[in-house]
Protein backbone atom coordinates (compact mmCIF):
# COMPACT_ATOMS: atom_id res chain seq x y z
CA UNK A 1 0.00 0.00 0.00
CA UNK A 2 0.92 3.45 -1.01
CA UNK A 3 0.15 7.17 -0.56
CA UNK A 4 1.49 10.55 -1.77
CA UNK A 5 2.64 12.86 0.96
CA UNK A 6 2.52 16.31 -1.33
CA UNK A 7 0.39 15.17 -4.77
CA UNK A 8 0.15 18.83 -5.60
CA UNK A 9 3.72 19.09 -7.22
CA UNK A 10 2.09 16.94 -9.80
CA UNK A 11 1.63 20.35 -11.43
CA UNK A 12 4.92 20.49 -12.07
CA UNK A 13 4.86 18.27 -15.22
CA UNK A 14 3.37 20.88 -17.17
CA UNK A 15 7.13 21.72 -17.25
CA UNK A 16 7.97 19.13 -19.68
CA UNK A 17 5.98 20.40 -22.88
CA UNK A 18 7.06 23.69 -22.15
CA UNK A 19 10.88 21.89 -22.15
CA UNK A 20 10.26 20.25 -25.36
CA UNK A 21 8.39 23.39 -27.12
CA UNK A 22 11.09 25.60 -25.85
CA UNK A 23 13.70 22.93 -27.46
CA UNK A 24 11.88 22.58 -31.02
CA UNK A 25 11.57 26.60 -30.66
CA UNK A 26 15.38 27.01 -30.26
CA UNK A 27 16.06 24.16 -32.76
CA UNK A 28 13.94 26.09 -35.83
CA UNK A 29 15.97 29.47 -34.81
CA UNK A 30 19.01 27.93 -35.31
CA UNK A 31 17.97 26.35 -38.48
CA UNK A 32 16.64 29.64 -40.14
CA UNK A 33 19.71 31.91 -38.60
CA UNK A 34 22.14 29.16 -40.50
CA UNK A 35 20.38 29.55 -43.55
CA UNK A 36 20.81 33.02 -43.80
CA UNK A 37 25.05 32.22 -43.53
CA UNK A 38 25.19 29.02 -45.65
CA UNK A 39 23.47 26.69 -48.04
CA UNK A 40 22.61 23.43 -46.18
CA UNK A 41 25.60 21.42 -47.99
CA UNK A 42 28.14 24.17 -46.79
CA UNK A 43 26.71 23.80 -43.26
CA UNK A 44 27.42 19.97 -43.52
CA UNK A 45 31.27 20.26 -44.32
CA UNK A 46 31.80 22.98 -41.76
CA UNK A 47 29.59 20.80 -38.77
CA UNK A 48 29.83 16.99 -40.10
CA UNK A 49 29.26 15.81 -36.54
CA UNK A 50 26.79 17.73 -35.26
CA UNK A 51 23.53 15.18 -34.94
CA UNK A 52 19.75 16.10 -34.32
CA UNK A 53 19.02 12.54 -32.95
CA UNK A 54 21.45 12.97 -30.01
CA UNK A 55 20.04 16.67 -29.20
CA UNK A 56 16.95 14.87 -29.13
CA UNK A 57 17.78 11.66 -26.71
CA UNK A 58 19.39 14.69 -24.32
CA UNK A 59 16.26 16.33 -24.57
CA UNK A 60 14.77 12.76 -23.36
CA UNK A 61 17.03 11.99 -20.76
CA UNK A 62 16.42 15.28 -19.35
CA UNK A 63 12.95 15.32 -19.18
CA UNK A 64 13.06 11.79 -17.71
CA UNK A 65 15.52 13.58 -14.70
CA UNK A 66 13.23 16.10 -14.18
CA UNK A 67 10.18 13.18 -14.05
CA UNK A 68 11.72 11.44 -11.18
CA UNK A 69 12.74 14.72 -9.66
CA UNK A 70 8.93 16.03 -9.62
CA UNK A 71 8.22 12.07 -8.26
CA UNK A 72 10.50 12.56 -5.53
CA UNK A 73 9.19 16.28 -4.15
CA UNK A 74 5.58 14.11 -4.35
CA UNK A 75 7.20 11.81 -1.86
CA UNK A 76 5.06 8.50 -2.57
CA UNK A 77 5.06 6.62 0.73
CA UNK A 78 5.03 2.82 1.38
CA UNK A 79 3.04 1.17 4.26
CA UNK A 80 5.05 -1.93 5.45
CA UNK A 81 3.21 -3.07 7.59
CA UNK A 82 -0.66 -4.57 7.85
CA UNK A 83 -2.09 -3.78 11.69
CA UNK A 84 -5.18 -4.21 13.17
CA UNK A 85 -7.08 -1.00 14.83
CA UNK A 86 -9.79 -1.14 16.42
CA UNK A 87 -12.80 1.36 15.77
CA UNK A 88 -16.06 3.04 16.75
CA UNK A 89 -19.29 3.69 14.49
CA UNK A 90 -22.08 2.24 13.06
CA UNK A 91 -23.06 0.76 9.97
CA UNK A 92 -25.44 2.78 7.39
CA UNK A 93 -26.23 1.37 3.97
CA UNK A 94 -27.53 3.90 0.96
CA UNK A 95 -29.30 2.87 -1.61
CA UNK A 96 -29.63 4.71 -4.65
CA UNK A 97 -32.80 4.50 -7.43
CA UNK A 98 -31.01 4.93 -10.33
CA UNK A 99 -33.87 4.16 -12.43
CA UNK A 100 -34.26 6.49 -15.88
CA UNK A 101 -36.93 8.65 -14.06
CA UNK A 102 -34.09 9.83 -11.62
CA UNK A 103 -32.86 11.67 -14.90
CA UNK A 104 -35.98 14.05 -14.50
CA UNK A 105 -34.12 17.85 -14.22
CA UNK A 106 -37.32 19.48 -12.15
CA UNK A 107 -34.63 19.52 -9.46
CA UNK A 108 -30.91 20.95 -10.64
CA UNK A 109 -28.92 18.85 -12.01
CA UNK A 110 -31.29 16.22 -11.81
CA UNK A 111 -32.65 13.91 -9.61
CA UNK A 112 -30.17 11.21 -9.62
CA UNK A 113 -26.95 13.82 -9.31
CA UNK A 114 -28.87 15.06 -6.34
CA UNK A 115 -29.13 12.24 -4.78
CA UNK A 116 -25.43 11.29 -5.17
CA UNK A 117 -25.02 15.14 -3.87
CA UNK A 118 -26.46 14.16 -0.35
CA UNK A 119 -24.59 10.87 0.08
CA UNK A 120 -21.41 12.24 -0.75
CA UNK A 121 -21.84 14.85 1.66
CA UNK A 122 -23.47 12.64 4.31
CA UNK A 123 -20.51 10.30 4.01
CA UNK A 124 -17.66 13.57 4.38
CA UNK A 125 -19.38 14.19 7.55
CA UNK A 126 -19.19 10.81 9.00
CA UNK A 127 -16.36 9.20 11.78
CA UNK A 128 -15.12 5.86 11.77
CA UNK A 129 -18.47 4.74 10.23
CA UNK A 130 -18.81 1.91 8.27
CA UNK A 131 -20.94 2.31 4.87
CA UNK A 132 -21.98 0.82 1.66
CA UNK A 133 -23.75 1.56 -1.27
CA UNK A 134 -27.05 -0.64 -2.97
CA UNK A 135 -28.36 0.43 -6.58
CA UNK A 136 -31.57 -0.72 -7.78
CA UNK A 137 -34.22 0.25 -10.37
CA UNK A 138 -36.41 -2.67 -11.59
CA UNK A 139 -33.79 -5.27 -9.58
CA UNK A 140 -30.90 -4.31 -6.83
CA UNK A 141 -27.57 -4.73 -7.40
CA UNK A 142 -24.80 -4.18 -4.74
CA UNK A 143 -22.52 -1.34 -6.00
CA UNK A 144 -19.81 -1.39 -2.82
CA UNK A 145 -19.71 -3.78 0.22
CA UNK A 146 -19.75 -2.09 3.30
CA UNK A 147 -16.93 -1.23 3.82
CA UNK A 148 -14.69 1.86 6.23
CA UNK A 149 -13.08 3.40 2.94
CA UNK A 150 -15.14 6.19 2.28
CA UNK A 151 -13.17 7.88 -0.52
CA UNK A 152 -13.68 4.52 -2.03
CA UNK A 153 -17.32 4.49 -1.46
CA UNK A 154 -17.60 8.11 -3.10
CA UNK A 155 -15.59 7.07 -6.44
CA UNK A 156 -17.58 4.32 -6.53
CA UNK A 157 -20.78 6.42 -5.95
CA UNK A 158 -19.99 8.62 -9.10
CA UNK A 159 -19.98 5.81 -11.74
CA UNK A 160 -23.68 5.12 -10.20
CA UNK A 161 -25.91 5.13 -13.45
CA UNK A 162 -29.05 3.54 -15.17
CA UNK A 163 -27.09 1.78 -17.49
CA UNK A 164 -26.24 -0.26 -14.46
CA UNK A 165 -28.88 -2.36 -14.11
CA UNK A 166 -30.19 -4.68 -16.82
CA UNK A 167 -34.41 -4.26 -15.63
CA UNK A 168 -35.65 -0.56 -15.55
CA UNK A 169 -38.80 0.65 -13.15
CA UNK A 170 -38.30 1.73 -9.43
CA UNK A 171 -38.67 -1.63 -6.73
CA UNK A 172 -37.91 -0.65 -3.68
CA UNK A 173 -38.77 -3.70 -2.40
CA UNK A 174 -35.29 -5.27 -4.29
CA UNK A 175 -33.23 -2.82 -2.42
CA UNK A 176 -34.71 -3.59 1.24
CA UNK A 177 -34.50 -7.64 0.24
CA UNK A 178 -30.49 -6.83 -0.54
CA UNK A 179 -30.21 -4.76 2.57
CA UNK A 180 -31.11 -7.34 4.86
CA UNK A 181 -28.06 -9.48 3.60
CA UNK A 182 -25.73 -6.45 3.60
CA UNK A 183 -24.83 -6.49 6.84
CA UNK A 184 -21.72 -8.49 8.03
CA UNK A 185 -21.33 -7.38 12.09
CA UNK A 186 -24.14 -9.49 13.96
CA UNK A 187 -22.73 -7.70 17.12
CA UNK A 188 -23.50 -4.35 15.56
CA UNK A 189 -26.71 -2.96 17.18
CA UNK A 190 -27.21 0.10 15.15
CA UNK A 191 -27.99 -0.23 11.19
CA UNK A 192 -29.08 2.15 9.05
CA UNK A 193 -30.77 1.92 5.95
CA UNK A 194 -31.07 5.08 3.88
CA UNK A 195 -32.94 4.81 0.38
CA UNK A 196 -32.87 7.83 -1.60
CA UNK A 197 -35.86 7.69 -4.48
CA UNK A 198 -38.57 9.99 -6.13
CA UNK A 199 -40.81 7.41 -4.68
CA UNK A 200 -42.27 5.40 -7.67
CA UNK A 201 -42.83 2.04 -6.48
CA UNK A 202 -44.32 -0.68 -8.61
CA UNK A 203 -44.38 -3.42 -6.21
CA UNK A 204 -47.08 -4.47 -3.71
CA UNK A 205 -44.92 -6.43 -0.95
CA UNK A 206 -42.78 -3.17 -0.06
CA UNK A 207 -44.34 -1.88 3.09
CA UNK A 208 -44.23 -5.79 4.54
CA UNK A 209 -40.40 -5.98 3.33
CA UNK A 210 -40.05 -2.86 5.27
CA UNK A 211 -41.38 -4.22 8.37
CA UNK A 212 -39.76 -7.49 8.15
CA UNK A 213 -36.43 -5.32 7.42
CA UNK A 214 -37.24 -3.21 11.22
CA UNK A 215 -38.11 -7.07 12.86
CA UNK A 216 -34.12 -7.62 11.66
CA UNK A 217 -32.95 -4.60 13.89
CA UNK A 218 -32.69 -2.31 10.33
CA UNK A 219 -33.98 1.40 11.09
CA UNK A 220 -34.91 2.96 7.32
CA UNK A 221 -34.43 6.78 6.33
CA UNK A 222 -36.05 7.93 3.26
CA UNK A 223 -34.90 10.82 1.30
CA UNK A 224 -37.13 11.87 -2.05
CA UNK A 225 -36.18 13.72 -4.37
CA UNK A 226 -37.94 15.23 -7.33
CA UNK A 227 -41.55 17.98 -7.61
CA UNK A 228 -44.86 16.92 -6.77
CA UNK A 229 -45.22 18.84 -10.57
CA UNK A 230 -43.04 16.68 -11.86
CA UNK A 231 -41.06 16.89 -15.43
CA UNK A 232 -40.19 14.68 -18.57
CA UNK A 233 -37.40 12.20 -18.71
CA UNK A 234 -34.96 13.29 -21.04
CA UNK A 235 -33.35 11.09 -23.56
CA UNK A 236 -29.79 12.00 -24.55
CA UNK A 237 -26.92 10.66 -26.34
CA UNK A 238 -23.59 11.44 -25.83
CA UNK A 239 -24.67 14.17 -23.06
CA UNK A 240 -26.92 15.88 -26.43
CA UNK A 241 -30.72 15.60 -25.69
CA UNK A 242 -32.82 14.12 -28.70
CA UNK A 243 -35.98 14.13 -26.99
CA UNK A 244 -38.03 13.13 -23.68
CA UNK A 245 -39.31 9.70 -23.13
CA UNK A 246 -42.98 8.71 -24.73
CA UNK A 247 -45.23 6.40 -23.66
CA UNK A 248 -47.26 3.68 -26.12
CA UNK A 249 -49.57 6.68 -27.40
CA UNK A 250 -46.35 8.37 -27.72
CA UNK A 251 -47.08 10.80 -25.10
CA UNK A 252 -44.16 12.74 -23.57
CA UNK A 253 -44.08 10.69 -19.80
CA UNK A 254 -44.36 12.78 -16.77
CA UNK A 255 -42.57 11.47 -13.73
CA UNK A 256 -43.56 13.00 -10.11
CA UNK A 257 -42.36 12.52 -6.94
CA UNK A 258 -44.52 10.55 -5.12
CA UNK A 259 -43.59 10.98 -0.86
CA UNK A 260 -46.32 9.13 0.45
CA UNK A 261 -44.55 5.75 -0.34
CA UNK A 262 -41.23 6.78 0.89
CA UNK A 263 -42.81 8.00 4.29
CA UNK A 264 -44.81 4.87 4.93
CA UNK A 265 -41.55 2.45 3.85
CA UNK A 266 -39.47 4.78 6.95
CA UNK A 267 -42.72 4.98 9.07
CA UNK A 268 -42.72 0.93 9.21
CA UNK A 269 -38.88 0.61 9.94
CA UNK A 270 -38.59 3.28 12.70
CA UNK A 271 -37.17 5.78 10.65
CA UNK A 272 -38.62 9.20 9.56
CA UNK A 273 -38.82 10.44 5.73
CA UNK A 274 -36.63 13.79 4.35
CA UNK A 275 -37.21 15.98 1.63
CA UNK A 276 -34.04 15.46 -0.30
CA UNK A 277 -34.50 18.88 -2.83
CA UNK A 278 -32.45 21.44 -0.99
CA UNK A 279 -29.31 19.30 -0.23
CA UNK A 280 -27.92 20.21 3.42
CA UNK A 281 -31.44 19.51 5.15
CA UNK A 282 -31.08 15.63 4.42
CA UNK A 283 -27.58 15.93 5.35
CA UNK A 284 -28.06 17.43 8.44
CA UNK A 285 -30.92 15.09 9.62
CA UNK A 286 -28.82 12.13 8.79
CA UNK A 287 -25.93 13.36 10.39
CA UNK A 288 -27.89 14.05 13.93
CA UNK A 289 -28.79 10.01 13.84
CA UNK A 290 -25.48 9.21 13.58
CA UNK A 291 -24.19 11.37 16.24
CA UNK A 292 -26.56 10.16 18.17
CA UNK A 293 -26.93 6.33 17.97
CA UNK A 294 -24.45 3.99 20.06
CA UNK A 295 -21.48 3.37 18.47
CA UNK A 296 -20.23 -0.19 18.21
CA UNK A 297 -16.56 -0.75 18.12
CA UNK A 298 -15.00 -3.60 15.70
CA UNK A 299 -12.46 -4.47 13.80
CA UNK A 300 -10.46 -3.34 10.63
CA UNK A 301 -7.30 -3.47 9.30
CA UNK A 302 -4.91 -0.59 7.64
CA UNK A 303 -1.43 -0.40 6.57
CA UNK A 304 0.90 1.59 8.78
CA UNK A 305 4.65 2.14 9.05
CA UNK A 306 4.47 4.26 5.57
CA UNK A 307 7.93 5.08 5.14
CA UNK A 308 9.53 7.71 2.72
CA UNK A 309 10.70 6.52 -0.87
CA UNK A 310 11.46 10.14 -2.32
CA UNK A 311 15.11 9.57 -2.26
CA UNK A 312 15.16 6.57 -4.31
CA UNK A 313 13.60 9.45 -7.09
CA UNK A 314 16.15 12.28 -6.36
CA UNK A 315 19.07 9.18 -7.20
CA UNK A 316 17.37 8.54 -10.28
CA UNK A 317 16.69 11.66 -10.79
CA UNK A 318 20.30 12.94 -10.58
CA UNK A 319 21.52 9.88 -12.39
CA UNK A 320 19.63 11.26 -15.63
CA UNK A 321 20.84 14.45 -15.32
CA UNK A 322 24.08 13.39 -14.75
CA UNK A 323 23.93 11.07 -18.09
CA UNK A 324 22.27 14.20 -19.82
CA UNK A 325 25.12 16.40 -19.25
CA UNK A 326 28.11 13.64 -20.45
CA UNK A 327 25.52 13.37 -23.81
CA UNK A 328 27.14 15.39 -26.61
CA UNK A 329 25.47 16.95 -29.28
CA UNK A 330 28.38 15.51 -31.93
CA UNK A 331 27.95 12.47 -33.59
CA UNK A 332 29.62 9.31 -32.06
CA UNK A 333 32.35 7.93 -34.21
CA UNK A 334 31.50 4.03 -34.60
CA UNK A 335 27.81 5.28 -34.68
CA UNK A 336 28.46 7.26 -37.80
CA UNK A 337 29.41 4.12 -39.98
CA UNK A 338 26.76 1.65 -38.75
CA UNK A 339 24.37 5.05 -39.41
CA UNK A 340 22.02 4.38 -36.52
CA UNK A 341 19.86 6.79 -36.38
CA UNK A 342 19.37 7.03 -40.63
CA UNK A 343 21.18 10.47 -39.99
CA UNK A 344 21.77 9.81 -44.03
CA UNK A 345 18.65 9.54 -45.18
CA UNK A 346 17.03 12.29 -43.29
CA UNK A 347 19.16 14.81 -44.57
CA UNK A 348 18.85 13.48 -48.26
Amino acid sequence: MYKLEEPIYFYFFAVLPLLVVLFFSVYWWKKRTQKKFAEYGLLSKLAPNYSFFKSFLKLIVLAIGISFLIISLVNPKMGTKLKTVKREGVDIVFALDVSKSMLAEDIAPNRLEKSKQIISKTIEKLGSDRVGVIIYAGNAYPLLPITTDHAASKMFLQNANPDMVSSQGTAINEALDLAKTYYNNDEQTNKFLVILSDGEDHEENTIELAEQIAAEGIKVYTVGVGTEKGAPIPMKTNGRLIGYKKDRQGEVVITQRHSEILKDVAGKADGFYVDGNLTGKPVEALIDVVSNAQKHEFETKQFSDYKDQFQWFVALGLLFIIMDSLLHEKKTNWLQKVDLFKEKEFKE
